[in-house]
């Protein structure tokens, strides 16, 4: 079995007397959709960051496809989604410019775009639906279109890895619906490992193939289906 992610004993907190994360063992296999969900403060966001790199384990490891973190960034085999308060969309790109900036993890020099990435762009941007919104503002999409876009920008280098952080927040339900279907469909035709990172998982329990409960460590891990009724109050879920 090929592992995407595997953690061994990780542990992390920014008091180091109150770990957010403790003693957390994790192995998701490539390929695989896992919703990774769990209350504010939970430490569901801290994990993500700990397996893309932008935070350091205090004891334990991270791996990314049998090797060090940085090795698979380097790569261009992992692709980040951080939450939208974190995306900076004010600047007047278009879509097709937001999107040809994720193409840089697979280009060695600066420099115009090759005839590869432009195809590549195109192709991206047709695979979330945005092919008629190309060369339009990204401010003036509604916010599940944003969304869709930064997907595309994310997915343009093909990676192996695709971790999605909060991706529903700020978006209404039939667009957290339509963002739900074109995650399968990407899944399916890419068959990139994808991390959904969220308090609700409500969107994709349809969808992923796992559930991650996160409280601290892992509080559960198995198919959504078999999460215990009492998870799905609000009060254990998003406290």
């Amino acid at each position: 079995m090929s592992l995407a992610v595997e953690l061994e004993g990780v542990s992390f907190g920014y008091d180091p007397r109150r770990p957010v994360l403790e003693n957390v063992d994790l192995e998701i296999p490539e390929g695989q959709f896992v919703a990774i969900a769990g209350p504010n403060g939970g430490g569901k966001t801290t994990l993500a960051r700990l397996i893309v790199g932008l935070s350091r384990p205090q004891a334990g490891t991270v791996r990314l496809f049998d090797g060090p973190i940085a090795v698979a960034s380097r790569r261009g085999l992992v692709a980040y989604l951080p939450q939208r308060a974190q995306l900076g969309i004010e600047a007047p790109a278009t879509v097709r410019e937001v999107v040809a900036a994720g193409r840089v993890t697979r280009r060695r020099l600066l420099g115009p775009l090759t005839a590869e990435d432009r195809d590549a762009v195109a192709a991206a941007i047709a695979r979330v639906g945005l092919t008629e919104q190309a060369d339009e503002p990204i401010t003036i999409l509604s916010g599940g279109q944003q969304q869709r876009a930064f997907i595309a920008k994310a997915i343009v280098a093909q990676p192996r890895l695709l971790i999605l952080d909060e991706p529903t927040t700020g978006v209404d339900a039939d667009a957290q619906d339509a963002l739900a279907a074109l995650l399968a469909r990407l899944h399916g035709e890419l068959r990139v490992t994808i991390l959904y990172v969220s308090h609700e998982f409500g969107a994709v329990e349809h969808v992923a193939e796992r559930l991650l409960l996160i409280r601290g460590g892992v509080a559960f891990d198995g198919v959504p289906a078999d999460l215990p009724t009492r998870w799905h109050d609000p009060s254990h879920v998003h406290a």
